[in-house]
């Protein structure tokens, strides 16, 4: 594999990698390196007595490095395969060692049971009677989860934020032994809603209704459209095999890469990628996950443009999809915006009637601009109409400076009447803002 440094600097997280990456692309910097067939390696001096050992699998497009960095690929990964493409020639040591034949052993291994994973013959019986016994156990789970709501109900909610936090945090680990992990998150947001703010009662009930809407969903399931079902098996915590997924058909476009969210829960690292098809017009969510150590199946970069083919996961109205194929791209194609806020309202009103508890979905909406209001911040659209600005939006004056208070083309991720931009056309060109 030999990639062009556009290529590879397609593939950091974000520009301080970039720049990390180029400073380090300096053999002065590796105390060694070498190439095989399916691997490229390197150790490089840091501040510490021990180099950070970096490695690459050649085959997959995989990076790993010893350094404490959660990004990936690392700064190391980028520079190591930035000083390969600009001097090859110096990488002459051809034998891998002990870390590096670890490494792609255990790669090798784990591509190895995946694959007899596919082939093994399915117990179809004995698939039944798994699902069968978990869906027992998520419907007795829900029935105990529903005299909890009516209880709060019944009562009235003006005690919750005088509830101690067991309150939630009891009946979150009810769901999680009920094998209801999705229920179990949507109680956990429940007891996260702020209860010092003025409107949190409103926030509250919302989301009391939205897991209402999947728990006594996922008891109907039966006798809801195909599509619709899958939501609510997805809502209450089921999943779905990716590789079952990418068998079936695909979308192909050009994607630009709106934004992208990284957090940790558990120590897994999440990563949100925001995608809109230029052609299909069609907005996409790609999560990837991974823990320390290993590497993400693609690097995605918000900004970047990416010609690939995407499988939604079904849905009464599908945004999560994976990816099937990937390659990097120079072009930039065109973009169709909304008009404002109307237009973003007529669509998203045209999701809820379908499905009713869906979540945050990322609109580009035309010559948006910050106002403040009664010292809050509000998006205006070119007819003066304004949804409120999410609270704790970070790259508030990031914004600020690229606009300079000019309305811009805006991409924005949100519900109803509250939105966060991602990113914003300036002078022909993509500013992500998303953290």
């Amino acid at each position: 594999m030999q990639l062009t440094e556009d290529q590879i600097l397609s593939l950091a997280p974000d520009e301080s990698s970039r720049k990390s990456g180029r400073e380090l692309a300096n053999p002065s910097k590796w105390v060694s390196k070498g190439i095989s067939d399916i691997a490229l390696w390197g150790e490089c001096q840091g501040s510490g007595s021990k180099p950070y050992q970096a490695q690459i699998d050649l085959t997959n497009t995989a990076f790993k490095c010893s350094c404490p960095s959660r990004k990936f690929p690392c700064k190391h990964g980028l520079g190591l395969m930035l000083l390969y493409a600009r001097h090859a020639a110096a990488f002459t040591d051809t034998t891998a060692p002990a870390w590096v034949i670890e490494w792609m052993e255990k790669r090798t291994k784990h591509e190895e049971k995946k694959t007899e994973a596919i082939a093994k013959p399915v117990d179809a019986s004995a698939q039944v009677k798994r699902k069968e016994t978990r869906e027992q156990q998520v419907e007795d789970g829900i029935a105990e989860l529903l005299r909890w709501m009516k209880d709060i109900v019944r009562n009235g909610i003006l005690s919750m934020p005088e509830k101690d936090p067991g309150f939630f945090s009891e009946m979150a680990r009810r769901m999680i032994d009920a094998k209801a992990p999705g229920l179990a998150g949507m109680v956990r947001n429940l007891g996260s809603v702020g209860f010092y703010r003025e409107d949190w009662q409103s926030r509250f009930m919302d989301q009391l209704c939205r897991m209402y809407l999947v728990a006594t969903g996922f008891l109907n399931r039966n006798a809801l459209p195909a599509d619709l079902a899958e939501d609510i098996r997805s809502g209450t915590g089921f999943t779905q095999s990716q590789e079952t997924l990418k068998s079936y058909p695909g979308v192909s476009d050009t994607w630009i890469v709106l934004g992208k969210q990284t957090s940790e829960e558990d120590n897994l690292l999440v990563e949100k990628n925001w995608l809109y098809g230029t052609s299909t017009q069609r907005y996409a969510l790609v999560l990837q996950f991974s823990v320390r150590g290993q590497g993400l199946a693609f690097s995605l970069s918000a900004g970047m443009y990416i010609r690939a083919e995407l499988v939604y996961f079904p849905s009464a109205a599908p945004l999560r999809a994976v990816i099937r194929e990937q390659q990097s791209t120079r072009a930039q194609a065109a973009y169709t915006s909304c008009s404002g806020w109307l237009e973003v309202t007529a669509a998203a009103a045209a999701v809820y009637r379908t499905l009713p508890f869906d979540g945050e979905r990322p609109y580009i909406v035309a010559q948006l601009r910050l106002v403040q209001v009664n010292g809050g911040w509000w998006l205006a659209d070119a007819h003066n109409r304004m949804v409120q600005l999410k609270d704790g939006f970070k790259q508030l004056y990031a914004l600020l400076s690229v606009s300079g208070g000019r309305p811009l083309d805006m991409a924005v991720l949100g519900r109803e009447h509250v939105y966060e931009p991602l990113g914003v056309w300036a002078a022909g060109k993509y500013h992500h803002l998303s953290n």
